[in-house]
């Protein structure tokens, strides 16, 4: 499957210090600030708007910020060399080109990559895309399909870090088992994953630390012990941290 790792290296993570932007006078990322460990998978929760894509776009380099900074292996994204080979990033699992099929996707980014044709065949392999999935065009692929190819192209370069928004979308419940099982060997090998997620079950069965948005600004975040009270819930606790709970209510009535 993947590589063998030597073991977390302290450079092999992503940190955030203070990062925040602006649009206009409407802040969609205020001062946020969290880590991801090596050898760690953070979970990264808050309900639809709260800021999650937006920073996770500015730590993969797709937007500037307006203050504060987004480090990856202790650099920026963009000043990385080769970063396909250092970070692994699915954050939109539809912007792949629909006229090629499965397998050109992937060997297209493996020659800017300098990655060999039998990786590709290997993550055809490993996310369930092998035989004539592979020689299908992306236009005819399923959203949990189109998930997993997204998963692969991340996976190609072998990278240390990977950065992942919503990769459960459109997965049924074996697909997101298997992504289960796939993120944690990365993590035990020493990667680091960031993965964000509304399907908070799935988050709490998967990540070691969870770091949780509201309205652009960190609400709470740690390990699952540390959020929820003795015995407690995450979804109830989840609900109160964000606001959502309060807001369901008033909506009800």
């Amino acid at each position: 499957m993947t590589g063998e790792r030597s073991g977390p290296q302290p450079e092999d993570m992503i940190e955030l210090n203070h990062l925040t932007k602006r649009y206009g006078g409407r802040a969609a990322v205020d001062g946020v600030s969290f880590r991801c460990e090596p050898g760690t998978i953070t979970g990264f929760l808050g309900p639809n708007g709260a800021g999650k894509s937006t920073a996770m776009r500015m730590i993969c380099g797709l937007a500037v910020p307006t203050s504060g900074t987004a480090l990856v292996c202790g650099r920026p994204y963009r000043s990385l060399g080769m970063p396909g080979r250092r970070v692994g990033v699915l954050l939109d699992a539809a912007a792949q080109h629909p006229g090629r099929t499965g397998r050109e996707v992937l060997a297209l980014s493996a020659r800017v990559l300098g990655v060999t044709r039998s990786r590709v065949e290997e993550l055809l392999g490993v996310v369930g895309l092998a035989g004539p999935a592979a020689g299908r065009r992306v236009r005819g692929y399923s959203l949990g399909m189109r998930q997993r190819l997204g998963i692969a192209h991340a996976l190609l370069g072998d990278p240390e870090v990977l950065i992942l928004d919503e990769p459960a979308n459109g997965l049924d419940p074996m697909g997101i088992r298997w992504m289960r099982v796939l993120l944690r060997g990365h993590a035990d090998r020493g990667g680091t994953v960031l993965l964000s997620s509304h399907l908070l079950a799935e988050v709490e069965r998967t990540a070691d630390r969870l770091v949780m948005i509201a309205g652009g600004r960190i609400v709470a975040q740690g390990g699952r012990d540390e959020l929820v009270a003795a015995g407690g819930d995450l979804e109830e606790e989840f609900l109160r941290l964000t606001g959502q709970g309060r807001r369901d209510e008033e909506a009800a009535r």
